[in-house]
């Protein structure tokens, strides 16, 4: 029987045997080995390897962060919607990337419109504090600037753009030309070099680094563009402990500990990156072709003391006594009026170390009250040069502002020095206060001066339409403060900034720190003695008059707004703000202050919608949640008001008031314990704060404590002679220990100043029927 035959059996015999590797007609045969890598595909297999897949990787986690919404745009500008129109406006975490978030500084308000409008001349000034126009941006030299131009060319809109930020130095303010580069500017103004030892990377900073190397700097800068850089940052601050100088700031007092010798070799690296970072500053507006002014930085020399002082040298034991016989000697003859006994000791101390400040600055007085003019400005130079906590800038920064234009062969550039100007406007050739409110922000005198410099000097960019229509020569200082919406009102609130600030460290360390205050509240009482009903009715239709010039402009609104309140009108202050908000709905400032003032007129759910906006916007806003947590407490939510307080409290450490808060709220919860602790530390923050202390009185005095209550109201009276209930409240503790007379004057003196008091009088009529008893 023959076997059955297979169909298909020779291609399923060839099928198998290439599936099994072997031959169909021999033997099975060895696998074919794989032909070997070229060393150059080798060489391209371990970079994908080593770098695209991580690479990709990288990138992947940092498209999720971003989808994620982790981080934060490092752009100092952000593109919004206002009504119908695009604007450009300040992205208030710009900051994030040169200061730790507790102390990170924010871009002023700014508003401008994305595509610059046809016929108007849009200009940017660049700087720090100074060229914003602390204490006070609506009144700085950018504005006065503005308010010329458009008084002189009155056909054509001039929209200043002020881009200076507070505490910022050059390596911030050159990512801020860059961003400029990009909008359409037909003129740059540059202005900085107070900042530079003391802000970012600075050889004395408190916000990070101490004169890092520029290329550390810039990559730091570089990774932080990144959402994945900036979780890198934030997870190292944390493993680190964060900010070392406490959560919040607290104003120049904060570098105390950080005092630097005049020659420490860490200036030297701030200063190399200075003029690195100014050179591609202006490498960046000549590559966008725009025209530039680069101006020296002015300060206060005869004026402003040293904040701090250190010896340049380690002196033998023998100099170091001869040194310091020397410097006393000096400071007694010059305490006693012999300015000429005086100035022969300086020069001899100096001889054997000169770089202590108070030295320099202590001769170059003598020497100016001996009119020796020439030798007091270098000695005085001198003492700033070698101040150990430089908040000013130095002769080495000036000198390398003037290499930089000098350098730069571009005829769009015009060098300005700034710091002869103020020398030339000075009495004596050395910049004091008649420009400058304390060691570098101008005053209006000092701010107009600077703009109209300035101002002279944009006649050479103007088109030949734009000149041709110049009308008349520059306006005065007073028709630009009319403009500005300045009056004696706005200047009070200012000198109260002023006073405030001079009141802290490192002022106070100042030595002519008693003088400079008496100087301030002279001119806050001859301000007042103004300020009648009469000068009222003129400042508000100076007010009126400017907002109907220009409807549009934010800081006029804030100005008006201020006068209002001060006069007591706060409805209508409230309603200014409200037409702030409408032209920067973006920005949270606002939404605070009319919030606040809500507050303070009844109006509690207006105020609420208005405050949580505010920090809606803002959520590391102290002030904002301090109010909040006032509001809450005037609703009797007060656990909803102490979780508020200790947001604020967290932002605000220092801040007396928030403990005075939580003392209030913790009162009324019959915390008494709780209370009279949280007001002890608003008292050791502020020891004259005269209402913590009055609270205080009042808990004690419940909790039985009545001779420390005693003690507290007679300091409120010291303090405060017409507060009727201290008063009151003292004749309590008086007549509690049994010293009636002295009661009957407290309570007499309550009902003189509160003839409502109701109580007072009943205490009056039973302490006198008992004294007068037989």
């Amino acid at each position: 029987m023959s076997a059955p035959v297979q169909h298909g059996g020779k291609k399923a015999n060839e099928s198998d045997a290439r599936r099994t590797g072997a031959s169909p007609t021999g033997p099975p045969s060895q696998p074919t080995p794989a032909p070997a890598l070229s060393t150059g595909r080798k060489v391209l297999f371990r970079i994908v390897g080593a770098l695209v897949i991580p690479s990709l990787r990288v990138v992947g986690l940092e498209s999720a962060l971003r989808l994620g919404g982790y981080g934060y745009s490092p752009e100092f500008f952000k593109q919004v919607r206002i009504g119908s129109e695009d604007y450009l406006v300040d992205n208030d975490k710009f900051g994030l990337r040169f200061f730790p978030p507790e102390l990170a500084r924010s871009p002023p308000p700014i508003r401008l419109k994305a595509v610059k409008p046809a016929g108007t001349f849009r200009i940017f000034v660049l700087g720090e504090s100074a060229a914003l126009g602390d204490p006070r941006p609506a009144y700085g030299a950018a504005r006065y600037f503005q308010a010329l131009l458009r008084e002189r060319y009155p056909g054509t809109e001039f929209e200043v753009v002020c881009g200076a930020v507070t505490a910022i130095n050059s390596h911030a303010v050159l990512p801020i030309a860059r961003e400029c580069a990009c909008h359409q500017g037909d003129l740059w103004i540059v202005y900085m070099g107070n900042n530079e030892m003391i802000g970012p990377f600075g050889a004395t900073t408190i916000f990070g680094s101490q004169s890092p190397p520029l290329s550390y700097v810039r990559l730091s800068l570089a990774v932080q563009r990144t959402r994945l850089g900036q979780l890198l940052m934030a997870v190292g601050r944390k493993i680190s402990g964060g900010a070392s100088h406490g959560p919040s700031w607290g104003g120049m007092k904060m570098f105390l500990d950080n005092q630097i010798p005049a020659r420490d070799r860490r200036k030297e690296m701030v200063y190399r990156n200075f003029s690195r970072n100014l050179d591609d500053i202006l490498r960046v507006g000549r590559a966008a072709r725009v025209p530039m002014i680069l101006s020296t930085v002015g300060v206060n020399l005869r004026d402003s003391p040293p904040f701090g002082s250190l010896p340049g040298t380690q002196l033998p034991a023998a100099d170091q006594k001869a040194w310091e016989a020397f410097f006393t000697n000096g400071i007694r003859a010059e305490a006693e009026g012999h300015y000429e006994d005086a100035a022969g000791q300086y020069p001899k101390a100096a001889s054997l170390d000169p770089a202590y400040a108070e030295l320099q600055f202590r001769w170059a007085d003598c020497l100016l009250r001996l009119t020796n003019v020439v030798a007091a400005r270098e000695h005085f130079g001198l003492a700033r040069d070698d101040d150990a906590l430089p908040f000013r800038a130095d002769s080495r920064i000036n000198s390398l502002i003037t290499e930089a234009g000098r350098k730069t062969e571009w005829s769009n550039l015009v060098m300005f020095d700034a710091a002869a100007l103020f020398a030339g406007h000075s009495p004596d050739g050395i910049p004091g206060r008649e420009a400058f409110y304390e060691h570098v922000h101008l005053n209006s005198d000092g701010n107009y001066l600077l703009a109209q410099a300035w101002a002279g000097l944009v006649e050479h960019f103007l088109p030949a339409t734009v000149a041709n229509r110049a009308s008349g020569g520059w306006a005065s200082q007073a028709l630009c403060e009319q403009r500005l919406g300045l009056t004696d009102w706005n200047r009070y609130a200012v000198l109260e900034d002023v006073m405030r600030r001079l009141a802290e460290a490192p002022f106070t360390n100042q030595l002519n720190h008693t003088q400079r205050r008496e100087t301030i509240r002279a001119e806050l009482q001859s301000l007042r003695e103004r300020m009648d009903a009469s000068a009222a009715a003129k400042a508000q239709e100076l007010y009126l008059d400017a907002l109907k010039r220009q409807p549009s402009d934010h800081r006029l609104h804030e100005n008006y707004a201020e006068f209002l309140e001060a006069r007591g009108e706060f409805a209508g202050a409230a309603a200014e703000w409200e037409q702030v908000r409408e032209l920067l709905p973006h920005h949270h400032v606002a939404y605070f202050q009319a919030g606040r003032l809500d507050l303070r007129l009844g109006k509690l759910p207006e105020s609420g919608e208005r405050l949580s906006q505010a920090v809606t916007l803002r959520p590391d806003l102290g002030e904002g949640w301090l109010e909040l947590g006032r509001l809450h407490a005037a609703e009797a939510k007060l656990d909803v008001a102490l979780a508020d307080f200790e947001r604020a409290r967290q932002l605000m450490p220092q801040d007396a008031r928030v403990f005075y808060f939580i003392g209030q709220a913790l009162s009324k919860l019959n915390r008494r314990q709780e209370a009279i602790a949280s007001f002890r530390r608003a008292l050791q923050l502020r020891p004259n704060y005269w209402e913590a202390r009055y609270a205080l009185g009042e808990v004690l005095a419940f909790d039985g404590q009545g001779p420390e209550a005693h003690r507290m109201f007679e300091e409120v009276i010291r303090q405060k002679p017409d507060h009727a209930m201290a008063h009151f409240n003292l004749g309590v503790a008086l007549w509690q220990e049994g010293r009636k007379e002295e009661a009957l004057a407290r309570f007499e003196e309550c009902a003189r100043l509160d003839p409502s008091n109701k109580l007072a009088r009943e205490y009056v009529q039973k302490i006198t029927a008992r004294l007068v008893k037989p």
